[in-house]
């Protein structure tokens, strides 16, 4: 069986030659069972010199593949460009980071051949500070009721596909990709084993808040349009809830008779309305950003270099 490993690289100039070294040493250990690896990298953009490192171990070893991009596309362009470049019979999805153990990959084949489509490492959170812990815990509980598909809390892109399982990924063509949620949606046999994350042996991670946050809604609104149908919802309640005020306005003015209208009363409606009304209108412009988007139909990604023949994949 033909192994491929993905790796997206930003920045990784650091780590790149230990990662590949100790990936070395897992395919040295499968290759008695029968397996063979190629290994494919995919520079997104990097501004250090990952792509000069990427170019030395191509000369070094010829079963690396690498892919570098024009300019910074993202992690999930870099996903699919590595996907539409791995030809192997499984294909493991891992940083280059080191934060995803390569040894694991041993487990991950075993797994496969007991005929598992898809085999999902799930980090725990040992180590993580209590905020981050229960931010985490919170989100993906509310995103698994409101999603369509079920996303597993810690489990990220470090994974092992099958051929089947890769096929299905790279049919679905949409340009706002949330890997993690396509994975899920694909379906196909799965099983998931725990482990703790590894910390990071060099460089900077690109993450930084906002990008978390960013995340977080691509996943939330990538796979259901409950949002939308939330903000209908919340519409019809508040027309309730104004038929109801006014009633029991009109009601006060024929026993009491009229009196002085609330200032507080007027000004409160008024706010807590626009406000309603604002975040309506930014689920609305989500959205249409997506369609947006869609219907241009760029492509994913440009390449820059790569040592892979160009063929009709190369440039999407």
């Amino acid at each position: 069986m033909l192994i491929s490993i993905v790796a997206p690289c930003y920045n990784e100039e650091a780590v790149l030659d230990r990662f590949h070294d100790r990936i070395q040493a897992v395919a040295e250990d499968l290759l008695p069972l029968g397996h063979d690896m190629e290994f494919v990298y995919v520079d997104d953009g990097s501004r250090d010199r990952t792509l000069a490192v990427l170019k030395r171990l191509a000369e070094r070893d010829a079963r690396v593949r690498y892919v570098s991009f024009s300019r910074n596309f993202g992690k999930e362009a870099a996903l699919l460009a590595g996907l539409r470049h791995a030809s192997g019979d499984a294909v493991v999805v891992m940083d280059a980071d080191l934060q995803h153990p390569p040894e694991l990959i041993r487990r991950m084949v075993r797994l496969r051949e007991e005929g598992h489509d898809q085999v999902i490492a799930r980090r725990t959170r040992t180590g993580d500070g209590l905020a981050r812990t229960l931010t985490a815990r919170l989100y993906y509980r509310l995103v698994n009721r409101l999603v369509d598909v079920e996303l597993i809390d810690g489990a990220g892109d470090f994974r092992l596909l099958s051929r089947r399982v890769v096929d299905a990924v790279l049919a679905l063509t949409e340009y706002n990709r949330f890997s993690k949620g396509l994975f899920a949606w694909v379906g196909f046999p799965s099983t998931v084993f725990a482990y703790e994350n590894a910390a990071r042996e060099a460089g900077r991670s690109s993450w930084n808040l906002r990008g978390l946050l960013n995340y977080g809604i691509d996943g939330l609104l990538s796979f259901n349009n409950r949002p939308l149908r939330a903000a209908l919802w919340l519409g019809m309640a508040l027309l309730c809830c104004a038929g109801l005020y006014t009633a029991w306005i009109v009601g006060a003015a024929l026993i009491h008779g009229v009196q002085t209208p609330g200032y507080v009363t007027i000004i409160t409606a008024v706010t807590a309305l626009a406000g309603v009304q604002m975040v309506m209108l930014g689920v609305i412009g989500e959205y249409t950003g997506r369609i947006y988007y869609e219907v241009k139909g760029r492509p994913h990604f440009l390449v820059k270099a790569t040592n892979v023949e160009r063929t009709k994949d190369l440039i999407p």
